[in-house]
């Protein structure tokens, strides 16, 4: 299974993200489209020419660029779960192209709760 994990620049990603679902230790291969840099990172080519099973879009922090990000996974029917903190709130927008948008409070609590999802979906 192959999950593409999208988020905010402005947020603290390898900290909040990538270090907790590397940590895991899921059965799953995850791209981490910032793990080499900060260079934009070409979404739009994996998702209509190599595919993945998923997107995981944690949404806590607005963001144009991922926006976008998410139609073009929409465009070419990957699914998309979005995740986001407790005392946050994501855009509306978000209802018409996820999946799931799915409330977490820590990050031990979003690792058990895309396991669910998952386990649940596949």
């Amino acid at each position: 299974m192959k999950i593409y994990v999208s988020h905010s620049k402005n947020s603290d990603f390898v900290k909040e993200l990538y270090t907790p679902l590397k940590e895991a230790k899921l059965p799953i291969e995850f791209i981490f489209p910032h793990e080499e840099g900060s260079d934009p990172y070409d979404s739009k080519l994996l998702f209509e020419r190599h595919g993945c099973d998923y997107v995981l879009a944690e949404v806590s922090n607005p963001a144009t660029g991922q926006g976008i990000e998410l139609g073009w996974a929409d465009t070419f029917k990957t699914p998309i779960m979005c995740f986001y903190k407790t005392g946050t709130k994501p855009s509306g927008s978000l209802k018409k192209i996820a999946d799931k948008i799915i409330e977490y409070s820590n990050d031990k609590e979003l690792v058990n709760k895309l396991m669910l999802e998952l386990y649940h979906v596949a």
